[in-house]
């Protein structure tokens, strides 16, 4: 948090309209690695550190959406 807080007091001068959420990520490569190990992705590609994060991000988006549904 130590390097999060000064970007979103940045991000927030800038964009001051912008609402800005905070998102707990770190179970969200446990998650990703399950859903990979679900999918059948071989040993090498599920160590692909760039796809983990790929997947990491779709989870943190599509819970955020589903959770701000109307």
């Amino acid at each position: 948090m130590k390097y999060i807080e000064p970007f979103v007091r940045s991000l927030k001068k800038r964009f001051p309209d912008m609402p800005v959420e905070y998102v707990d990520e770190r179970f969200t490569s446990v998650l990703a690695h399950r859903t990979m190990l679900e999918a059948g992705l071989k040993k090498k590609d599920r160590q692909n550190k760039a796809l983990v994060d790929e997947i990491s991000a779709t989870i943190i988006l599509q819970t955020y959406l589903e959770s701000n549904r109307l």
